[in-house]
């Protein structure tokens, strides 16, 4: 069975160190390089860490890898102006997405965000939208976009205003249904789960986008010998109108070893 391998770059933040321990304990992967600019804050036989300035990062940095996680991001408070805000969530994102494709990797993973849009009247939104496009004009082989609504957990630092947004919907989370769940604030384990699950099983096309909706109930399926995965259990088809669904390709190898067949959906089913 053949053992596989993931860059995360960005593995101090929030989600990313939630996607780094996770693919640490992850029987699928055994090798993990991240690439950040300061030490992760524990060690594992199949880490590696390269310390680098984003401004410095070359070919050699990313070598090879089955897929490249970007979870780079920050905020302007934090970046101390606009201009280095658009440097961290735009310039470097771009860096390392043009360095990966002359590197060969297949499949490159990126955290954008709810409502992201070039033309927004958000400043937020409208760089993260500036960051797609400019992402989709690279030609990778495969990009997935995941578009997370207000995350959860333990941040290094205190946000004042997203601690805010997050006891809001923690009230209003049970009443965001239908259209309006991608709403709803995500657990950043559970985002990083849902990466693990794309980098497996995503759609095998040029662009995929990912909203919060279906980032928030993704999962590895258990797979049982001689028993067919159904779409359904991967990305819960009847809980998202039928436009927004992301599909399995027909056939997944999973290690190198084909998994059993994907179950067909009866075609007067809606």
């Amino acid at each position: 069975m053949e053992m596989r391998s993931a860059i995360v770059v960005g593995g101090t933040g929030l989600v990313g160190l939630n996607l780094v321990k996770l693919l640490c304990d992850s029987e699928e992967y055994v090798s993990i390089t991240v690439i950040a600019r300061s030490k992760l804050t524990f060690n594992h036989p199949k880490l590696t860490v390269i310390i680098r300035s984003f401004n410095e990062l070359e070919e050699k940095d990313i070598g090879f890898a089955h897929e490249i996680f970007c979870c780079l991001g920050t905020t302007i408070k934090k970046a101390g102006s606009r201009e280095e805000f658009e440097k961290v969530d735009v310039e470097y994102p771009l860096q390392v997405a043009s360095l990966a494709k002359k590197c060969g990797i297949m499949h490159f993973i990126i955290i954008s965000a709810m409502g992201a849009n070039e033309k927004s009247s958000v400043y937020y939104n409208r760089v993260k939208g500036k960051l797609e496009k400019e992402l989709v004009a690279l030609e990778l082989p495969q990009v997935s976009i995941v578009r997370p609504s207000l995350l959860v957990g333990e941040r290094n630092e205190f946000r004042f205003g997203e601690k805010m947004g997050e006891w809001v919907l923690k009230v209003l989370n049970p009443l965001l249904i239908g259209p309006m769940k991608k709403y709803r604030s995500i657990e950043a384990t559970q985002l990083a789960l849902a990466m693990k699950v794309i980098a497996f099983f995503g759609k095998k096309s040029p662009v995929t986008i990912y909203n919060s909706a279906q980032l928030a109930d993704l999962k590895m399926p258990e797979v049982k010998e001689d028993e067919p995965i159904s779409r359904e259990e991967l990305f819960n088809w009847d809980k998202f109108q039928k436009e927004e669904v992301t599909l399995i390709d027909e056939e997944v190898v999973f290690n190198r070893q084909k998994l059993p067949a994907v179950k067909e959906k009866n075609e007067t089913e809606q």
